[in-house]
């Protein structure tokens, strides 16, 4: 039941769309109906330009960050295996639902982003040790092909991969390969152009690409 809980707590705060209120605020539009439809980081700085994209970016991650802590403070479960891991399981279920919520909100007939600056947030307050160097690794990697899907998915893997290799419990490691396996699934159309060779590479653009009518 509190697993539940946690997830249905993430949830809420997943489906606050950062995304979706920055296009209405700032030109009235749906982010959903131009660039690559998505409601995410990626689409915003495409659309808007990076400052803008790195705000959405900061506000996303910070919505896994405060699911897992506030599901963490409520229902926490202590001992001695969880707290050498510096991990919660009720903070995990809750970051989980966060991602969900992000992904598929209720609101917005469940269309939302694909996840990943909210997983990435769950990844630094599941375990920093470990979501720092994978977060660089990440970063590098998107620097050098310019690939954001590619990295992401890279980051995330890494992440569970580390979680299980580094000892941490059985169920930690399978709900960060769960977030992994969930960021791989909502970049699905991105793996395909990549196969192809015909996924769009990013540009760090100040001033993106919309203009107003």
């Amino acid at each position: 039941m509190i697993r539940l809980i946690c997830l249905l707590v993430g949830y809420c705060i997943g489906c606050v769309q950062t995304a979706y209120a920055v296009g209405r605020m700032k030109a009235g539009i749906d982010i959903r109906q131009l660039g690559s439809g998505n409601a995410g980081t990626t689409n915003v700085a495409r659309v808007f330009g990076a400052p803008i994209g790195a705000v959405v970016f900061i506000v996303d991650m910070l919505k896994g960050v405060a699911a897992f802590f506030l599901c963490q403070f409520l229902f926490g479960i202590s001992g001695a295996a969880l707290a050498s891991a510096g991990l919660s399981v009720a903070g995990l279920y809750g970051g989980i639902g966060a991602v969900l919520g992000h992904n598929f909100p209720f609101f917005l007939k469940f269309r939302g982003g694909k996840g990943v600056a909210s997983s990435l947030g769950v990844m630094i307050a599941a375990d920093w040790r470990i979501a720092l160097p994978v977060f660089a690794v990440g970063i590098a990697i998107i620097a050098v092909t310019r690939y954001i899907s590619l990295g992401s998915m890279i980051m995330l893997a890494l992440f569970a991969i580390m979680s299980a290799l580094f000892g941490h419990p059985l169920e930690n490691s399978l709900l960060a390969a769960f977030i992994a396996l969930m960021a791989i699934w909502q970049h699905r159309t991105n793996i395909h152009r990549l196969l192809s060779n015909e996924e769009n590479k990013f540009s760090f653009s100040k001033k993106g690409t919309y203009k107003k009518e």
